[in-house]
């Protein structure tokens, strides 16, 4: 090869190289910035999700009962309201019952609380596709069995964000 075809050679492979470089030096400066963007963005998640996650609803039911009253209706719409500036959130629904009655009794009426629940939800305005539905039975007391009023706070569904 000549000294000039050389030349062009080097000078050639020389700008490949420049080129080459300040095209990965683009690609990993817009990569930082695409993954910093992301932490951000993830962070801020964080944030929404942990204000969102200091709002619950409890609804108490009667006995035997899967029935939303007036109280648990006024408890949903305002938990509803709570979380209207929380689009994204995610709530567990879970249902308990009290020690009257059989485990597998407790477990189905559990269950249809929890459903009961979720629905008056959805009737305002949340997406089912938000919900996760579960029944517990007896399981979790949120108070003593030995007293009436221990018995009413274990007929519960409670409301949370996930």
């Amino acid at each position: 090869m000549s000294a000039p075809r050389l030349l062009i050679a080097c000078a050639g492979l020389l700008l490949a190289s420049g080129c080459q470089s300040a095209y990965q030096r683009t690609y990993e400066r817009e990569t930082q910035r695409l993954e910093q963007q992301h932490q951000e963005e993830q962070a801020q998640e964080a944030a929404r999700h942990g204000e969102a996650s200091r709002y619950a609803a409890v609804v108490y039911f009667k006995v035997g009962s899967t029935v939303v009253d007036a109280d648990g209706q006024r408890q949903l719409r305002w938990f509803v309201d709570q979380m209207r500036p929380y689009p994204e959130a995610l709530f567990l629904v879970q249902g308990f019952a009290d020690s009257t009655g059989d485990a597998m009794e407790n477990q189905t009426l559990s269950e249809a609380r929890a459903r009961a629940v979720g629905d008056a939800l959805i009737a305002q305005g949340i997406d089912a596709s938000r919900l996760t539905v579960q029944g517990f039975g007896t399981g979790s007391p949120a108070a003593r069995e030995t007293t009436a009023e221990g018995r009413r706070k274990n007929r519960r569904v409670e409301v949370t964000v996930r």
